[in-house]
């Protein structure tokens, strides 16, 4: 089987990309900014199956350095690039997310030509597709791209911005090197360590009981399982290049929604979960002092279904339900003792989540 080379193989969709495609039989290697995180990552991977020895292997690479690209590339057939900034709060300026997204993108794609790679797939994201289009009714596909004129995020513009360099070097300066994307919504799915994607750090919160209101948010909903299968399918798949993916598994959801099925499945293990809907209004007051109410601001009562029907027709792709994708977040957060005050044995007894 191929050498694939993942970059940011120590993030929650990367690893569990690692995963799949050891389970396919591929020899991997991943880049991390430090060594030293390789223990940390065969950590977490033992959470879902044995460690994978000699079939997974590390290079010390930046998205903002040049140094080792070419190492990390050296005999690689296809290439998963995962890595992307995206911070935990607002940046003090966009460019501190954007400029690394973008430069990193095109230095991953220029060494990947360099070394002979077929392939690179990207993780983009549905912030690079349905951001910026005021009060839209029609579900999103993979011919819509967000609008930069509008009010948007640093995190937003730094998604639309790298994929958009990423095909105009292709169509550019890719020569024979291919490149397809995927498009993820909001991913839950199982958690391997503390390192997890930001929309699980929305359900913890709820489950915490830190968002004692639920502001007017509807986005589409992917299990991580899932999002690495498509990668994967994106990557051999003859059809899949040149091509761009939505990965979700729809409908779109809507925080309350979502609130309320955690309290239905876990009864009293989400006993601090709030499903009152917070009026616009009030949203509006609290972004005048606090930044991330300020984020979310053009996004209140949008509505944000989208198709993955491309994926599903083109590459044969079934992905797990929003319910099954959200039950196996709770219960391996619980697992890893990563929501305080709820205990893995409460959050299982009412769970039951499907492998």
């Amino acid at each position: 089987m191929a050498i694939v080379l993942v970059t940011g193989g120590s993030g929650f969709i990367g690893s569990h990309t690692i995963l799949r495609l050891l389970e396919q039989g591929h020899q991997v290697r991943t880049t991390v900014r430090d060594l030293k995180r390789e223990g940390e990552v065969r950590a977490m991977l033992r959470q879902a199956g044995p460690d994978p020895g000699e079939d997974l292997s590390f290079v010390a690479a930046d998205l903002m350095s040049d140094n080792n690209w070419a190492q990390a590339m050296l005999g690689c057939e296809y290439v998963q690039h995962i890595a992307s900034p995206f911070p935990m709060g607002v940046p003090k300026h966009e460019d501190e997310i954007i400029l690394p997204a973008r430069a990193g993108t095109l230095r991953v794609l220029k060494a990947a030509r360099a070394a002979g790679v077929r392939r690179v797939v990207i993780t983009s994201s549905f912030a690079a597709v349905g951001y910026g289009h005021r009060n839209r009714r029609a579900p999103y596909d993979e011919s819509d791209w967000t609008d930069l004129s509008a009010p948007l995020s640093a995190y937003v513009k730094s998604k639309t911005l790298a994929e958009r360099a990423a095909w105009d070097f292709i169509a550019r300066d890719g020569g024979a090197l291919e490149l397809a994307v995927v498009n993820p919504t909001a991913v839950f799915g199982p958690v391997l360590g503390p390192d997890f994607s930001t929309s699980i750090q929305i359900l913890k919160a709820m489950l915490e009981g830190q968002m004692p209101g639920i502001p007017k948010l509807s986005f589409g909903v992917v299990d991580v399982r899932d999002v690495a299968d498509l990668h994967v399918r994106a990557m051999t798949h003859p059809q899949a290049a040149g091509q761009r993916f939505l990965a979700l598994a729809e409908p779109a959801m809507t925080l309350t929604e979502i609130a309320r099925f955690l309290k239905t499945r876990f009864g009293p293990a989400a006993a601090r979960v709030s499903t009152r809907t917070l009026p616009n209004w009030v949203v509006r007051l609290a972004a005048l002092r606090n930044a991330p109410a300020r984020e979310i601001l053009s996004q209140l009562g949008q509505q944000k279904n989208a198709s993955s029907q491309k994926a599903r027709t083109l590459l044969g792709w079934q992905p797990r339900s929003n319910e099954e994708a959200i039950t196996a977040t709770v219960e391996s957060l619980a697992r890893l003792g990563l929501i305080k005050g709820v205990s893995a044995g409460s959050a299982l007894a009412t769970g039951g989540a499907r492998a």
